[in-house]
């Protein structure tokens, strides 16, 4: 059965009730290449009896330097970025095919769909973002340890084909990953030196949720929409609680 020439990287960390069906939209491609980040369940022996390459590798709260592996021990010149958390549709399959097979020095953008056993947000905070992940592996890298961004040397371009993505299970994943990000950003914005006052904690989590709720729509998903909102509140203003911690008190309280 012909394969596409194409390398499908994904990141792993106990995902057990992911991988099989991430694994399984992206069987179209030649090789499957897993980072697994010391997982302690069933997600290597899920992974390998689908046919993929597993690659043992600690995280170490690096996305970029990941990610930058994975690219680096790819089998194919193209590279599609999946996590373990999203889903290839059949629309987005075929463009890949596509894309690969002509071969043009493109970066493609793919808009990324926000589902949960509620409904999908299609505004506000989780609204639908572009983010590349087809590309050539020749002269591409990512950069950030959070919120990390691919570069790559070529012109960018829009697929038509959706990701789907099913980014939390439950409030306290969420509230685990909020917690993670917003210390990682802190520190990241005190060790740039940048200032926080006790109005920012006040004003920027007020502006974030009129940003989010009204001006991106998030009013539109309904219950959805304002919980998400009213959690990106709480999250503005832990970043910023945590920041004013370090940047007066060297993190305590």
């Amino acid at each position: 059965m012909y394969k596409l020439p194409l390398t499908v990287i994904i990141l792993t960390r106990n995902e057990e009730d992911n991988i099989k069906d991430c694994i399984e939209s992206a069987l179209f491609a030649d090789e499957i290449l897993v980072l697994n980040d010391d997982s302690q369940d069933r997600t290597v022996e899920i992974a390998e009896s689908l046919g993929a390459k597993v690659i043992k590798r600690e995280l170490a709260n690096d996305y970029s330097a990941q990610r930058n592996f994975g690219i680096q021990n790819a089998k194919h010149n193209w590279i599609f970025m999946l996590d373990a958390d999203e889903r290839i549709t059949e629309e987005l399959a075929h463009d890949i095919k596509i894309c690969v097979e002509v071969n043009k020095d493109i970066c493609y953008q793919i808009s990324r769909e926000n589902h949960f056993i509620q409904g999908k947000v299609l505004h506000g905070v989780l609204r639908p973002d572009n983010v590349e992940r087809l590309f050539k592996k020749e002269g591409s890298f990512y950069e950030g340890i959070i919120h990390e961004r691919l570069h790559s040397p070529y012109q960018k371009q829009k697929l038509k084909g959706r990701l789907i993505h099913f980014p939390y299970k439950t409030w306290e994943a969420h509230l685990e990953k909020a917690n993670r990000y917003t210390s990682l950003l802190a520190k990241k914005y005190h060790e740039q030196g940048k200032k926080c006052s006790f109005a920012s904690i006040l004003l920027k989590p007020v502006w974030a949720f009129i940003k989010m709720y009204f001006i991106h729509g998030g009013f539109l998903d309904g219950k959805l929409g304002f919980e998400f909102c009213a959690a990106h509140y709480f999250y503005t203003m832990e970043k910023y609680l945590k920041l004013y911690s370090l940047n007066k008190y060297k993190g305590r309280i």
